[in-house]
């Protein structure tokens, strides 16, 4: 990795920019043991990026959450994307989003193939006991680390504390919308009139001066192959051409669920499900459960159900174009808002905002620890689970990779045998 000298708010530090190669592989290894929903794939970034790396700060892993909780689409994907643009631009965003993908397509693959091949859905039950609780306790862990570092005051403790009550007691489409929006007003209420002056950050500035370039090229190549595909059931032979037509509809429906709906996957369930099930017959109420279990018991993201439906409709071809569909336009926006909010950081009123904004998502973080923990049946197992992984992460600091597998292997054997 190559050394470059970046200015943040408070000293000048030297930072490394990783080699795409290197990020790449990053996001595969974090990809593979993210089981467990959003925010334990954020642990695991901030357990391997930050914490072991050194490569990312916890301030942009905040900044990518509050920016993905306000935009439509897969939360933990876009905040990926996010990482992947501040770290090396365009290119830094479209490998992040690939490595974290690949592992949850392929794993898909394997269980739609087996699922529709012998009409039964594989029994990862029993892992999936032994990672939740896993996956609480490194949660709670990477909250608690990032409240040391950037609760401050007094002031911030009411927003983080109002955050996670907001969040537990609040069940609405809207409640990640008014915990960031009440987070941004309350930070500049308290902050806008503080004596801190905002610095330039110039690396920063040339770093991304060539990517309105690339964005409008990105642009184009996605207007071109949407208007390609489009229009590709027209001028292909008869023999291809229902082919062709299968691949748009997957590529609009998904494609037009991922732009339109906000909150997160299990928002967006229910929807889903009137439009595949109910409207377009592609898959049987039975299906798009199994469906929806299936990309529960898979590392990543809760989306990659799309996978399935894609596969089941049109093949391998069809899941190709489901997840691209459901994952990639969201994903553009997000690199069109975080090109905004690259020239907008440094102002006062953007400053003062975000020190509202951070403790109210460390609040979230917390309060999906809350969350998590309450879905997973109590047992003596679970609460050992819990225990075991905070000591070995706090006392003996073993790496996440780790922990996480063999904490779903102890599931399988204890459940198996016991």
């Amino acid at each position: 990795m190559r050394r470059i000298n970046r200015k943040t708010e408070d000293t000048k530090t030297e930072v490394h920019q990783i080699k795409l190669m290197v990020l790449f592989l990053s996001f595969l290894k974090i990809g593979t043991i993210s089981w467990g929903g959003f925010m334990s794939l954020i642990s695991v970034v901030q357990k391997e990026l930050i914490q072991k790396k050194g490569i990312l700060k916890d301030k942009d892993v905040l900044d990518g959450i509050s920016m993905a909780s306000i935009l439509p689409g897969p939360v933990a994907v876009n905040v990926i994307v996010y990482i992947g643009y501040q770290l090396r631009g365009i290119k830094g965003a479209a490998v992040s989003m690939l490595g974290i993908l690949l592992p949850s397509f392929i794993f898909m693959m394997i269980l739609s193939y087996i699922y529709l091949e012998y009409a039964q859905l594989p029994v990862l039950a029993n892992f999936f006991k032994g990672v939740l609780p896993a996956i609480t306790a490194i949660i709670f862990l990477v909250a608690f680390g990032m409240a040391k570092k950037h609760i401050k005051d007094y002031k911030q403790v009411i927003i983080c504390v109002l955050a996670i009550v907001a969040l537990i007691l609040m069940k609405s489409v809207f409640t990640t919308f008014i915990i960031i929006l009440g987070g941004a007003f309350f930070g500049y209420v308290f902050y806008n009139k503080s004596k801190e002056m905002p610095n330039t950050n110039t690396a920063q500035s040339n770093k991304n001066s060539g990517n309105k370039r690339q964005l409008i090229y990105v642009l184009s190549g996605v207007v071109g192959f949407s208007a390609l595909l489009w229009f590709l059931p027209f001028i292909l032979p008869d023999s291809m051409a229902p082919l062709a037509q299968i691949e748009k509809d997957l590529f609009i429906t998904f494609s037009s669920i991922s732009v339109t709906l906000f909150g997160g996957g299990y928002v967006i369930i229910p929807i889903m499900q009137d439009i595949i099930v109910s409207e377009l017959g592609w898959l049987s109420i039975k299906e798009f459960t199994d469906a929806i279990a299936m990309g529960q018991l898979t590392p990543g993201p809760i989306f990659i159900s799309a996978t399935f439906i894609g596969y089941k409709v049109g093949g391998i071809l069809g899941a190709i174009t489901a997840t691209l569909a459901i994952f990639v336009p969201p994903g553009l926006m997000m690199l069109f808002f975080s090109e905004f909010f690259n020239k907008i950081r440094h102002s006062k009123f953007v400053i003062a905002a975000f020190k509202g904004l951070h403790p109210a998502v460390i609040g979230m973080i917390f309060a999906a620890v809350f969350t998590i923990g309450k879905s997973i049946p109590f047992s003596w197992f679970s609460v050992c689970v819990f225990i075991a992984i905070l000591i070995a992460s706090l006392k003996y600091k073993i790496d996440v990779v780790y922990l996480i597998p063999l904490s779903g292997i102890s599931g399988v054997l204890f459940f198996n045998f016991f």
